[in-house]
């Protein structure tokens, strides 16, 4: 007769049990997984409220007050709606293909989180290619915008996506080699390493051309306004994920607020010095940092317009890969004279 559930030994036994039939790695990664997908629903509903209340302010105005106290509850509102909508699929488009873009450009969120260090200690997977994951992945996210706006059989849609993937190409290069100035500083693509390198001054003194460049990039990557022309709401409707409803625009929505959160990660453990902090658990200062450069990210949305699709390709072409470039040569000419 198995032991009841208030038997102190019932959790230590049923762990036994799992990593003996299933193996200790897969079971952790398991565990690890199901952590990852309720941090990622409680922190987007909390960053969604965050974003709507920062608006309300910066417009002088109270947004939100009717659902819970000072409208607390609207995000898990708009969540259930979301899970009670039909899910509809317009006539002419590719239902195979238009079912699993949002899955697509959702996985990458996923990945990311399982290989970012939260502590020393908290993270799902310590490898020593994390970083490379992350932006390996990330490809991911614009090849699920772009079979969402194709497969939708809409002219809009389709507009978007080709948006997108300009966007995503011109962005992601400056992203990258901001990037590799820390990485050529570290010698290392673990991300806990990075951290570890930092345990004096944070990267931030040492690279402030590439931490601006990487925050601007890595911003327009997310197709947060002022760079959110794939879904440009004047111009497109709603862009790629204009014929969307139910929990398939929620899984876009998701995606939308998690990699906001993937971003200032990343931005926190290559600048910021992760969870390296005085007094305060690492973990603490890990989320400090991150819902900071959260705040400055939503702040940027609600303060600056959104900028015409060739100023936002001329940016980056003529203005953040020229100096991106200028920022890592200069960096491994003085890694050399100072080794």
């Amino acid at each position: 007769m198995s032991p009841p559930p208030t038997d102190p030994n019932f959790f230590v036994n049923f762990w036994n049990q799992a990593s003996y039939y299933i193996g200790p790695e897969l079971w952790v990664s398991l565990v690890g997984l199901l952590a990852i997908i309720g941090f990622v629903t409680i922190n987007a509903l909390a960053l969604i409220y965050g974003e709507l209340k920062i608006a309300g302010h910066i417009q002088r105005r109270p947004a939100m007050m009717e659902v819970g106290w000072h409208g607390f509850l609207q995000p898990v509102m708009d969540a259930v709606k979301l899970l009670v909508k039909e899910l509809t699929t317009p006539t002419g488009a590719n239902r195979f293909l238009f079912i699993i873009a949002p899955g697509v450009v959702f996985l990458p969120v996923l990945v990311a989180f399982i290989v970012i260090p939260f502590s020393e200690t908290l993270v799902v997977r310590d490898i020593n290619l994390g970083l490379l994951l992350i932006f390996s992945f990330s490809a991911l996210n614009v090849v699920g915008i772009l079979i969402a706006g194709w497969a939708s059989h809409n002219k809009y849609s389709l507009i978007g996506a080709m948006r997108s993937v300009s966007q995503n190409v011109a962005y992601e290069i400056p992203i990258l080699l901001s990037a590799m100035a820390v990485v050529m500083m570290t010698n290392s693509l673990n991300l806990n390493e990075i951290i570890r390198a930092q345990d004096k001054v944070w990267f931030i003194i040492y690279q402030p051309l590439a931490a601006i460049i990487f925050l601007i990039a890595s911003t327009a990557e997310t197709n947060r306004t002022p760079f959110d022309i794939p879904e440009a709401d004047g111009e497109l409707v709603a862009g790629f994920h204009t014929e969307f409803s139910g929990m398939r625009f929620a899984l876009f929505f998701l995606a939308e607020y998690s990699n906001m959160f993937i971003v200032a990660a990343l931005f926190a453990v290559l600048f910021l010095g992760g969870w390296r902090g005085p007094v305060l658990p690492g973990l603490i200062w890990f989320l400090l940092k991150v819902y900071l450069v959260v705040f400055v990210v939503i702040v940027a949305r609600w303060t600056f317009p959104r900028t015409r699709f060739d100023q936002l390709m001329t940016f980056s072409w003529k203005i953040l890969i020229p100096f991106a470039l200028f920022n890592l040569v200069f960096t491994g000419l003085i890694i050399k004279l100072v080794g």
